[in-house]
């Protein structure tokens, strides 16, 4: 039954960390960069921003992989990933959406990059996985022309994109100097991690499923993307938020992965919204979650 109920949560979750708002007016075209290489440049929106829009930062089976860069007026030079992610459903949207969802970060200097990856129920979690890893080395290669620093990256995200972003933290490494591949040369690492109401252990969760199928896979791929697995003292700082009214992903997923944390002597901390459910429904409670997060980035950053 409890795998159930987290499994019932990672679907729902998508959709309440980052509700769409009305668009702000943009020239900007689509960019491509690949390899490192920007085709052409950003344009920049109505409000200052400098927007870059559907970065290609792979493939998979002929369907492109993007995210978008969103950068403040007054970059810090830090910068913070977001998990577009709910149920491994990654939904598009245009960055100029999402703005209003991110002020927090932007008015302090952070930019912002929305990362979607391949989705279910074509993909499965460890592709989704794979994608955001991608998408990490991607950002910190092409670093100079984002205007940010690549030793200043921090990660976010709501459910099952708090686990991809727990995966990106707690299995960083330093690309494969071997690789043909310009982008797996790349680094995947982070400085800070916020992860609101992840699901860290796969390993009871995996298995046909005709409602989330991104968690049809086999169970013995579940060690290798499990948050829960990969904590040790070389791990970078982590905000844990969660509700203690959470029925979907229980309150004790987040105390676990906090504990584990300590444990291991990381720098790490646990923000608990009392009576907050699911995805922060009440807005005092996401505001809550969101000024927590906000303020981990900037002084973490």
């Amino acid at each position: 039954m409890r795998s159930l109920v987290l499994v019932t949560a990672l679907l729902l979750a998508g959709c309440a960390t980052a509700a769409p708002v009305a668009p702000a007016q943009s020239s900007s075209a689509p960019q491509r960069i690949t390899g490192g290489v920007a085709d052409n440049q950003p344009a920049a929106s109505t409000d200052g921003l400098t927007i870059f829009r559907d970065v290609v930062y792979g493939h998979h089976d002929g369907m492109a992989n993007v995210h978008d860069v969103i950068r403040p007026q007054n970059p810090s030079g830090a910068a913070v990933l977001y998990m577009v992610s709910g149920g491994w459903n990654s939904r598009w949207a245009a960055p100029e959406t999402r703005i209003a969802n991110f002020r927090l970060l932007l008015d302090a200097g952070i930019t912002v990059i929305p990362v979607h990856h391949g989705s279910a129920p074509r993909f499965k979690v460890p592709e989704a996985h794979a994608d955001v890893k991608r998408a990490l080395r991607h950002v910190s290669l092409n670093a100079a022309t984002y205007g940010i620093d690549a030793k200043r990256l921090g990660v976010f995200g709501g459910s099952a994109g708090g686990h991809l972003s727990l995966m990106l933290g707690l299995n960083g490494d330093d690309g494969d100097p071997a690789s043909e591949d310009p982008v797996l040369r790349g680094p995947s690492r982070v400085k800070a991690v916020v992860a609101y109401y992840p699901p860290v252990d796969l390993r009871r969760m995996t298995g046909p499923n005709e409602r989330f199928p991104a968690l049809d896979f086999p169970v013995d791929q579940a060690a290798a993307i499990s948050p829960i697995l990969f904590v040790d003292a070389n791990d970078p700082a982590t905000l844990i938020v969660h509700g203690d009214a959470d029925t979907l992903v229980p309150i004790s997923s987040g105390l676990s992965i906090h504990d584990a944390l300590k444990q291991a002597g990381v720098k790490t901390d646990m923000i608990t919204i009392s009576g907050g459910d699911h995805g922060f429904t009440e807005p005092a409670h996401r505001a809550q979650a969101t000024a927590a997060m906000a303020k981990w980035f900037k002084e973490n950053l």
